[in-house]
């Protein structure tokens, strides 16, 4: 009797294929070709390897492309991209260069072929002023020797060109920076090591830079710093400046409190530095060792405070105690302390005789504007400058 089996009774001994899908287990040898399943396999591979050769080419991963079969648009976007990440801008002034010829020039030889900058302008779309913006750099690059002149140029002619970075030297891409305001901007910005265009932009919009300063602490002081720095060389600039500060009341007083600190520091500066103190009376003498180490050691102290520190208590309180040390050390000199009140009487009397010799009797009479008020004050002023007269000559009689 024949007994049939089948497919799910086959014995595991006959089940090879089943085990060759646990790849965990074991990994096959790569077996000889077999007709049906192995030529499957095969095409399913195939199949396999196409799909990810798309899925490279989509994300522009594929490997060892043949740059001969490439589209020759995308060869001359690829060599033009080239040429400008090479050259920069000079790539588009020699097109400039070999194919205008600026208004006012004879058209003989090879200039016959090139166009005016109006035309060239019109053909490229932009205006005639960006064209001569070009012009010009290459005329001055050639004057200089990196380039040829423009009159041995042709259409369509390749020249070697300068480096991109030696660009930005001669062109300029504002009209204003061929005034005589634009040359000394663009001619300070090369001082100050950044690129011209960058302050000539700047200049051309006021506005901008004004809120920029407003917005902008970091911005705010490098404005006054420049303000500081032109004022030394322009006297209108400093009028201006001082004007609108004193009609500026909180101006004022700022600048009034600065001006008696700087004039404070100066005192204790004069005695660190000169070892030399100016007396009430305003004579200039020596300073005592004590007086210039106590200056020398506030004045260290105001040397170290940062520009956001406010100096004005500092320097309040190193002139009163430096103050106080010069004003002890003239009463303990007694020559000292005679020349100081003797200069000083010297001062009150020149003082009150000039005051008193301004007085104009004659306007007092011919406008009537005499008061008895007036009289009483100068009996009494009369009086004791008699006082003072007669205990000046008992002095000097006594001596």
């Amino acid at each position: 009797m024949t007994i049939a089996f089948t497919p799910s009774e086959t014995t595991p001994a006959e089940a090879g294929p089943v085990m060759a899908e646990e790849p965990e287990f074991w990994e096959p040898s790569a077996p000889e070709p077999r007709d049906g399943q192995d030529a499957e396999d095969r095409e399913d591979a195939e199949d396999a390897e196409d799909a990810q050769d798309a899925e490279n080419e989509e994300a522009g991963e594929e490997e060892g492309q043949d740059l001969g079969e490439v589209d020759p648009v995308v060869v001359r976007d690829a060599h033009d991209f080239g040429v400008y990440a090479r050259t920069g801008g000079w790539a588009f002034a020699l097109k400039v260069a070999r194919s205008v010829r600026p208004g006012g020039q004879a058209a003989e030889g090879t200039a016959r072929a090139k166009v005016s900058a109006k035309a060239f302008a019109e053909l490229a779309g932009c205006s005639p002023e960006r064209v001569m913006r070009h012009y010009k750099a290459w005329d001055m690059a050639a004057d200089d020797g990196l380039v040829p002149q423009f009159e041995v140029l042709v259409p369509g002619e390749d020249v070697d060109l300068p480096d991109a970075d030696v660009w930005i030297s001669y062109y300029s891409s504002r009209n204003s920076a061929a005034s005589v305001r634009g040359q000394a901007i663009s001619a300070a910005a090369e001082a100050e090591g950044i690129r011209p265009t960058k302050a000539l932009e700047v200049a051309e919009n006021p506005t901008a830079l004004r809120a920029a300063i407003l917005a902008d602490p970091g911005t705010a002081e490098a404005a006054r710093g420049a303000l500081l720095d032109r004022m030394k060389e322009d006297p209108a600039l400093q009028t201006e400046m001082a004007r609108a500060i004193a009609r500026t009341g909180d101006l004022k007083k700022a600048v009034a409190s600065e001006a008696k600190a700087a004039d404070r520091i100066g005192y204790v500066r004069q005695i660190a530095e000169k070892g030399q103190f100016k007396t009430p009376a305003g004579q200039t003498v020596e300073a005592p060792p004590e007086l210039r180490a106590e200056a020398e050691r506030h004045l260290s102290l105001l040397d170290e405070l940062d520009d956001s520190e406010e100096a004005g208590e500092w320097a309040g309180e190193a002139y009163d105690a430096v103050k106080g040390l010069a004003a002890k050390a003239v009463e303990e000199d007694p020559a000292l302390r005679v020349q100081e009140r003797r200069t000083k009487f010297y001062n009150s009397l020149q003082k009150a005789t000039k005051v008193f010799e301004e007085l104009t009797l004659d306007e007092v009479l011919e406008e009537e504007i005499f008061e008895d008020d007036m009289l009483q004050r100068l009996e009494a002023l009369q009086e004791a400058i008699g006082s003072c007269i007669s205990t000046l000559r008992r002095a000097s009689t006594a001596s």
